[in-house]
C-alpha cells in the first residue's frame, strides 16, 4: 500500500507586511491573513487526500514569534490533523530556529519536531509491506554556514527513507547561504525523497532520488510572484515516487506590463491596462490577484502619466475592482516621451532630455558620482536591507542607472506641467 504525504515549507506564519499595509490597509489586511489561510488550505488538502503525513521543512514562523494568537491558530490546525490520524513532521529553519512557540507549544503525540541532532523516526504502518523512516535535522541557530547532509543518520535498509532539510542548496539569488549542498551530495545519501525548504521557488530533481523544493504555499510580496503551491507525494511499494503540485495560494502577486507605444490619449491607455489586467486575472490560479502595474514604451502621454501617477493608480484600481478579486499594489512609470520625428520635435524640454541622456547620464564622471552617492546611502541602511539596491556590484550599478534615468523623466515631467500651466 502506498505511503502518501504533503510536503511544504517556508510558510512564514504572520510575517509582517508594514509597507504594504501603509499603502493600502485593506490590501495589507488581505495579504496579512493570507499565510494563515494558505496553511488552512494545506491542512484541508491533507484531509481531503487522506494522506499519512504532513512534512514541514522549516520556516513555519517568520522569526522569534511570541504571539499566542499564532500559537493558538497553529494548535487548532494541528488538532485537525491529529483527529484524522495524520502525522506531522517539523524541522526548524533559519527563520524559526529560535522560535519560542516551536519550542514550547505542546503538540499531540502525532507531531514530531526534530532537534539540532539528527534523528530517524520509523512510522508504524501496520501490515503495510514497506516500512517508512522519516529523517530530520533542525537548525540549532539562525545561522548555519556549513552543510548538514553528513550529519544525517544512515539510510535504513529495506525501508523507504525520507529526509527533511532546510538548505539554500548551491545558492540562489535573493536567499542567504544556509546549510549549503548540491544535488550530488543529496543523491549520495541514497534516501528515496529529500523534502527541502528555504528557497521560495519550486525545484524538482528526479535523478538517483527525488529531491523537491516545494517553494512556498503563499507569496508575501511582489518578489515572491507567481502561483504558490505544495507537493502531494505518493511513494509506492516498489519505491516509485509520484509528485503532484497542488496550488494553495490565496493571493497571487504578478508584474503586469502595459506597452503604451503608439497610444496617444488617456482612454486608450486605460483600455490597454484593462485588457492586460483581465488577461492576468484569467491566468491566475489564486483567489486574489495582486498586481504591480508597469507602463512602458514611447508615448506622448509619458509626462502626463508621470505627473498624474496618482490618477493613473486610481483609474487602474477602478478597472481592477470591476474585474473582481484584483488589486493594484503599485504603479510604475517606465514609459518615455518621444524624442524625435514626432509632433513635439523642437520642444526645448525634449531637447533637454536628449542632452541629459547623451552627455550627462552616460558619462563616466556622472556614473562615478552616482555610485559614490549610492554606496554612502547603502552604508546607512541596516544590514538586512543593504541588498535592496542589488545583490552584487553589477546589479547595484544597474539599479542606480535605472533610478537616475527615471529621475530625469520625473523632473522633466514636472517642468512640462509647469510649462503647460504657464501657457494656460
Amino acid at each position: 500500500m502506498a505511503f502518501r504525504f504533503v510536503h511544504t515549507a517556508d510558510i512564514h506564519l504572520d510575517s509582517p507586511l508594514r509597507s504594504l499595509a501603509l499603502r493600502s490597509p485593506e490590501l495589507g489586511e488581505l495579504i496579512g491573513n493570507a499565510t494563515r489561510r494558505a496553511f488552512v488550505n494545506v491542512v484541508d488538502l491533507c484531509l481531503s487526500e487522506q494522506v499519512d503525513a504532513l512534512l514541514l521543512a522549516g520556516d513555519l514562523y517568520d522569526g522569534d514569534q511570541t504571539s499566542m494568537k499564532t500559537a493558538r491558530f497553529l494548535a487548532e490546525q494541528i488538532r485537525r490533523l491529529d483527529q484524522a490520524g495524520i502525522r506531522v513532521f517539523i524541522i526548524r529553519g533559519n527563520h524559526d530556529a529560535l522560535s519560542k512557540i516551536t519550542r514550547e507549544l505542546t503538540y499531540p503525540e502525532t507531531v514530531k519536531v526534530y532537534g539540532a541532532r539528527a534523528e530517524a523516526i520509523s512510522i508504524d504502518l501496520g501490515d503495510r509491506a514497506t516500512p517508512v523512516v522519516i529523517h530530520g535535522l533542525s537548525f540549532a541557530q539562525a545561522q548555519c554556514p556549513e552543510s548538514l547532509v553528513g550529519k544525517f543518520k544512515a539510510r535504513v535498509e529495506g525501508a523507504v527513507n525520507i529526509a527533511l532539510l532546510h538548505t539554500s542548496l548551491a545558492g540562489t539569488p535573493g536567499h542567504d547561504c544556509y546549510a549549503p549542498c548540491n544535488v550530488s551530495d543529496l543523491e549520495a545519501a541514497e534516501f528515496d525523497y529529500w523534502a527541502l525548504g528555504h528557497i521560495h521557488k519550486r525545484f524538482l530533481s528526479t535523478g538517483r532520488c527525488t529531491i523537491v523544493m516545494p517553494g512556498m504555499p503563499q507569496g508575501r510580496d511582489i518578489n515572491e510572484s507567481g502561483p504558490k503551491s505544495v507537493s502531494l507525494v505518493t511513494i509506492a511499494d516498489d519505491r516509485t515516487v509520484h509528485v503532484e503540485e497542488k496550488f494553495t495560494g490565496i493571493a497571487q502577486f504578478e508584474r503586469v506590463v502595459v506597452d503604451l507605444s503608439g497610444i496617444e490619449n488617456w482612454r486608450d491607455m486605460a483600455t490597454a491596462a484593462t485588457l492586460k489586467l483581465e488577461a492576468a486575472r484569467e491566468a491566475a490560479s489564486s483567489e486574489h490577484l495582486v498586481v504591480r502595474l508597469s507602463f512602458t514604451g514611447p508615448t506622448p502621454l509619458a509626462w502626463q502619466l508621470r505627473n498624474d501617477a496618482d490618477l493613473v493608480k486610481t483609474e487602474a484600481e477602478d478597472r481592477a475592482y470591476v474585474i473582481g478579486r484584483t488589486w493594484i499594489e503599485k504603479v510604475e512609470m517606465h514609459c518615455t516621451s518621444l524624442v524625435s520625428g514626432d509632433s513635439v520635435a523642437g520642444d526645448p524640454l525634449v531637447e533637454l532630455r536628449a542632452l541629459v541622456g547623451s552627455e550627462i547620464i552616460d558619462s563616466e564622471s556622472y556614473d562615478a558620482a552616482l555610485i559614490e552617492i549610492g554606496e554612502e546611502l547603502r552604508g546607512h541602511l541596516p544590514p538586512e536591507s543593504r541588498s535592496i539596491l542589488g545583490a552584487d556590484q553589477e546589479e547595484f550599478r544597474a539599479t542606480l542607472r535605472l533610478l537616475a534615468r527615471e529621475g530625469v523623466e520625473d523632473v522633466l515631467a514636472r517642468l512640462h506641467r509647469r510649462k503647460q500651466d504657464e501657457v494656460a
